[in-house]
């Protein structure tokens, strides 16, 4: 396959993950008389368009790109997460409901979500949110454009 093929369909799946969602473990409760834990899940959607800039926002805000981060030290993670462990509950939030409920959802996350579970979330969703799904409306709005003369108007311009 050449790279291009390839490329599309690594955004189709990105697009279908986006769409379906990515499952959250939020929590482990011991329950007796069960073998394993309940698990307490809910899925990462991508957010409203309000979602996904305030999104975008609080990850340009945090200043640090997704390859800085996976390259961290001890020291550097610890320091992380006391400068921005709020601002990634909170992206967390955002994709988990609307936005007229990220103040519980992010208080929910910050003291009951373990941490590799957030890290990983977040990985996932920063790396599959872009403008790639706003490329084909851009184009549209761009042929729709009343003040650009028409096929037929180029050489009259009425």
């Amino acid at each position: 396959m050449d790279e291009k093929t390839i490329r599309l369909i690594q955004m189709e799946a990105a697009e279908a993950l986006l769409n379906v969602g990515v499952s959250l473990p939020l929590k482990e409760i011991r329950l007796p008389f069960r073998k394993r834990p309940f698990v307490v899940r809910l899925t990462m959607r991508r957010p409203s368009m309000s979602g996904q800039i305030q999104v975008a926002r609080t990850y340009l805000s945090m200043g640090v790109t997704s390859s800085e981060i996976e390259g961290f030290t001890k020291e550097e993670q610890m320091k992380f997460i006391a400068d921005h462990g709020d601002k990634i509950c909170r992206m967390i939030a955002l994709t988990l409901g609307r936005t007229c409920f990220v103040g519980p959802l992010t208080w929910f996350v910050k003291h009951f979500v373990r941490y590799e579970f957030q890290v990983a979330a977040i990985r996932k969703f920063v790396t599959l949110m872009g403008t790639d799904p706003f490329i084909p409306i851009i184009r549209s709005a761009e042929m729709s454009n009343p003040m650009k003369l028409r096929l037929s108007q180029k050489k009259t311009g009425s």
